[in-house]
């Protein structure tokens, strides 16, 4: 997907800074008509075939050639995104569902084997040699690895997996439970898990894991049908097993899957025991002999849940005045966002689950999309997003669109920074000392306990796509096998076997993004070193921060993240350098 924004710099002899921001100007059109909207393959046809007939006579031709073929990209990407925002804004409206079904099945396919053209004539270009190497040669590597894994019989096994993992936002964007007379999404139920009556807790946590546990064979069924289609593009394209071929399209040349082993051994020996130390920290808080599944984001009771805002207007204001803390520019991207009606906050029926930023290429400001209900996820979900907008709008200046298609494990660096930056400004929403301190501290018990989970589902995934034919009842042992290696073992689950069993559905990436989840874990760990290094030199870490993102994909991740001041690295000794710079921040924050 195309990643732009807009962006005002300011360069100083002491480096990279951005601190006033610049109202967007998008970019005029050079290919196609100013008015060209993206209707039907036979309108995009022509513009195609020009691209892929054009002779290429010089290095400027290339370039100019290069720049048309950025901005059909451009004009399409965003078309397709404002598909798939309508439809996941409101799931229920069928039009928005054909009109996304529409592009994935009458659209995209068609374009995929020009698509194969165009990269084989930009390969075979000699002039391409003589585009600057520094800038290039991601982007050349880039198209070099989609050109030798295309395949034409995977253009339609493709556009029905997309079709496919779009029905996981339907089936799940449909649940809702009763509570009190009332209904409520599952976003909405899951703050009554942080209220301090234990009772209404587990009530609701009952009800919950009952309405998921309705739609589990459909999801198996759905999940076994993707399976199915996964395995047979990697053999199409010459690999025994999806996960071979989901590393070399995710164009995964920095680590390989050892990395990744090495990674789910590294958290269980060095994170894992620093997340049993906060679930006995909060045992002890809430005075319980046994932990229930329910008690996990509790308070002790007298305690009341934290409240950041009301609804979606006090977020998004919030959010800008905690952005401006940061620097200004943050907050600008955010401003404009509301003012283009780029935010959909508030969680309603029929919205699809989970929170996503969506950049739009053309025009350049991106679509934040969450299913705020009140709480302090909430919060923090918000300055996820943002920064993700924060990067869009700072590769803008970016010459070519596929410059701004960055990997995750840089994208996702953006993000989780973002969060930890900004802990320091929660005041914001907690002028109350004391729940600015439980907010923090809530902050660093996601930020550690979301790695051994990162960790079971990577694992997980290596499994799935390594064993393909396996059964459902083979599923469900081995994810209980995995599960178990990354649980600390403080919490009771009797009772709610089937639901475990079973709590790999709630995590989307699986069925709509496979093996995209690692790079949370990756980025996770860069974000705690940017945060190691930002309380040590605030100015100097945003600096870097700003100066990585606005690089843009013409870098490699190494040196994306050698930008930002820190390593590209998830060894066993970097994580437990981590937790150890992680340990005297808990014992700060009271955690015994």
């Amino acid at each position: 997907m195309v990643n732009l924004g807009s962006r005002c710099t300011l360069q100083s002899e002491t480096g990279f800074m951005t601190t006033s921001f610049a109202p967007l100007h998008q970019k005029e059109r050079q290919l196609l008509p100013a008015d060209f909207k993206v209707t039907d393959w036979d309108h995009l046809l022509p513009y195609f075939e020009e691209l892929k007939n054009r002779p290429l006579s010089g290095k400027e031709q290339l370039e100019k050639w290069l720049a048309d073929v950025s901005e059909l990209e451009a004009v399409i990407s965003e078309d397709a995104c404002w598909r798939q925002i309508k439809m996941t804004c409101d799931t229920t409206d069928k039009s928005c569902e054909e009109a996304f079904t529409y592009f994935c099945m009458e659209i995209e396919p068609k374009m995929k084997p020009y698509a194969f053209e165009l990269n084989k004539k930009l390969l075979e270009c000699p002039y391409s040699k003589e585009l600057d190497g520094t800038l290039f040669f991601p982007y050349l590597r880039s198209v070099d690895n989609a050109a030798k894994l295309y395949r034409d019989e995977n253009v339609p096994l493709q556009a029905d997996m997309n079709l496919l993992a779009q029905h996981y936002g339907v089936i799940s964007g449909a649940m809702s439970v009763e509570v009190d007379g009332k209904e409520y999404t599952m976003q909405q139920a899951a703050k009554f898990l942080q209220n301090p009556d234990r009772n209404i807790r587990e009530r609701v946590f009952r009800k919950m894991a009952a309405r998921r546990l309705e739609d589990k064979d459909k999801l198996n069924e759905l999940f076994d049908k993707l399976l199915e289609l996964r395995q047979q593009v990697a053999i199409n394209a010459g690999f025994s097993n999806y996960r071979d071929y989901k590393f070399r399209e995710l164009g995964r040349f920095d680590y390989s899957a050892e990395d990744c082993f090495a990674f789910h051994d590294a958290v269980r020996e060095h994170i894992l025991p620093l997340q049993a130390r906060l679930t006995r920290f909060r045992q002890q808080r809430l005075g319980l002999e046994i932990m229930k599944p329910w008690d996990g984001d509790a308070e002790p009771a007298g305690t009341e849940p934290l409240h950041p805002f009301k609804d979606g207007a006090e977020l998004c204001s919030k959010s800008q005045e905690v952005f401006t803390k940061l620097n200004p520019f943050f907050s600008g991207c955010l401003q404009t966002m509301e003012q283009m009606h780029r935010l959909d906050l508030e969680s309603r029926k029929g919205k699809a689950p989970g929170g996503y930023n969506c950049p739009l290429a053309e025009t350049g400001v991106p679509f934040i999309f969450m299913n705020a209900a009140g709480t302090m996820s909430d919060v923090i979900t918000m300055m996820h997003e943002g920064g993700h907008a924060v990067h869009s709008f700072l590769s803008h200046d970016l010459k070519l669109s596929a410059f701004k298609e960055y990997p995750m494990e840089i994208a996702e660096l953006a993000s989780m920074s973002m969060e930890l930056f900004s802990m320091e400004h929660w005041d914001v929403f907690f002028p109350d000392e004391k729940e600015l301190q439980r907010a923090q501290l809530e902050e660093l018990e996601r930020v550690i306990s979301v790695l051994p989970w990162i960790a079971t589902i990577d694992k997980y995934q290596h499994w799935l796509y390594t064993n393909p034919g396996h059964t459902v009842s083979q599923r469900e042992a081995q994810w209980i096998i995995i599960l178990s290696e990354f649980t600390n073992g403080i919490t009771d689950w009797s009772e709610f076997e089937e639901y475990r069993t079973n709590l790999w559905q709630k995590q989307l990436h699986l069925f709509e993004v496979p093996f995209y989840y690692i790079e949370y874990g990756i980025a996770q760990l860069g974000a705690i070193a940017m945060w190691q290094q930002y309380r040590i030199n605030k100015e100097q870490a945003l600096t870097n921060y700003m100066k990585a993102l606005s690089l843009g994909y013409t870098k490699t991740l190494k040196e994306l993240y050698l930008a930002a001041g820190i390593k590209f690295d998830f060894s066993p000794a970097y994580i437990k350098e981590l937790a150890d710079f992680i340990i005297p921040v808990l014992n700060e924050k009271g955690v015994s």
